[in-house]
């Protein structure tokens, strides 16, 4: 595996996994919220070390690119509550937009030994557009109780 997390110069991250902003666009763009740039990107690394990225959702949208390694899933579930599993892998499925509102988490599988991804938010990333799950917002949905606990802290 090659060393992202030192050649990227990636810090832990919050929800699991490593990571770096590595774009701000000097753009911005007003939102019900505040202004935002109109698009930011991060560097994101998933290792066997932090193999999973905790349940959260942001406001804006997240496009993401398998750059290296994988596979890596992508559990997410819109406010309907249908759980859906997207996997990215190399010369195959390398793209994945995930709509703003819609919960998602992620994590390696398989033999995965890491998984470098590409992250772009539009309208640009900031933590008070972000909250991490906890098991309360999905009662009503008891059906996917088991299918998120890994997700949860």
């Amino acid at each position: 595996m090659p060393d992202w997390r030192h050649r990227l110069g990636l810090e832990a991250h919050p929800e699991g996994g490593y990571f770096r902003r590595i774009y701000t666009s000097p753009h911005v763009v007003g939102t019900a919220h505040g202004p935002r740039p109109t698009a930011t990107s991060i560097h994101y690394l998933l290792t066997r070390d932090q193999p999973c990225g905790r349940l959260h959702r942001n406001r804006a949208d997240i496009l993401h690119f398998l750059l290296d390694g994988g596979p890596v899933e992508y559990v997410t579930v819109p406010p309907d509550g249908r759980l859906a599993r997207d996997t990215l892998r190399t010369g195959d499925r390398q793209f994945l937009a995930v709509p703003g509102g819609v919960w998602k988490a992620s994590r390696l599988v398989g033999a995965a030994d890491h998984a470098l991804v590409a992250e772009v938010v539009t309208p640009g990333f900031d933590y008070t557009d972000h909250r991490f799950a906890v098991p309360d917002d999905f009662a009503h949905l008891p059906a996917l109780r088991d299918e998120l606990a890994p997700f949860l802290r």
